[in-house]
């Protein structure tokens, strides 16, 4: 794939994902109906497809644990935990080497709409402030987490410095998203109050995705060309 047609394929799944409408931000419904494959899919492109910043993160993982302890999704635990992580690691290093292919030819484009010169700029000052652990602490931020890996790919930071600290990243934030979910899961006001409190996971993860989305339409509607 030429490099410099990655904002237009992005462009094109990004239409096609926000015409789905809620049903692609609600977490318990994606993973009932798709099962831990799509759980898995969902995970990788999130973290590593700039696509991903549309789809549900947290609230996904979380939603998960809740639906194992209640036994909606039959599958373990601590399989389900490390599966997600391998993904989740897989999807930052793929994002990686997106960054570092396509990166230069798509970020130094002056007229881009959405992949903009200045982001590597504000990458690297990220890195410079932060150092490896922004790879740790970025996971824990819907949006952020799925741009980082492109743009230390982009700002050719060491990979072996990020596989590292992104494996590390990928691990805890399944392992402490899903198990959250589960041991909630366990109380009983949390079981007779399932759909209520989904339903507040899905408002709270929602927001950040609808301003990105609102972000994304006006940055590509006519009048924002004129």
């Amino acid at each position: 794939m030429d490099p410099t047609a990655y904002p237009d394929a992005v462009t094109s799944l990004a239409n096609e994902l926000i015409a789905l409408g809620p049903a692609a931000l609600d977490p318990e419904r994606l993973a009932i109906s798709f099962g831990l494959f799509g759980v898995l899919a969902i995970v990788f492109a999130e973290c590593g497809l700039l696509i991903g910043f549309f789809l549900p993160g947290d609230s996904l993982l979380f939603a998960v644990g809740l639906l194992i302890a209640g036994d909606r999704l039959n599958q373990n635990l601590i399989v389900v935990a490390a599966l997600i992580s391998v993904a989740a690691i897989a999807g930052n290093f793929t994002g990686y080497f997106i960054g570092a292919k396509a990166g230069p030819a798509v970020f130094s484009r002056p007229q881009s709409k959405i992949f903009k010169p200045e982001y590597v700029t504000r990458s690297q000052d990220f890195f410079d402030k932060y150092g490896p652990a922004a790879l740790i602490l970025a996971r824990f931020t819907p949006i952020v987490r799925t741009v980082i890996p492109v743009m230390a790919g982009t700002s050719k930071m060491n990979f072996t410095r990020f596989a590292i600290y992104s494996s590390v990243g990928g691990v805890v934030w399944a392992f402490s998203m899903t198990t959250l979910g589960y041991f909630l899961g366990q109380i009983e006001w949390v079981q007779k109050n399932l759909e209520i409190i989904t339903l507040i996971i899905v408002i709270i993860s929602v927001v950040p995705i609808v301003q990105e989305i609102r972000k994304f339409k006006k940055s590509t509607s006519p009048d924002s060309s004129s």
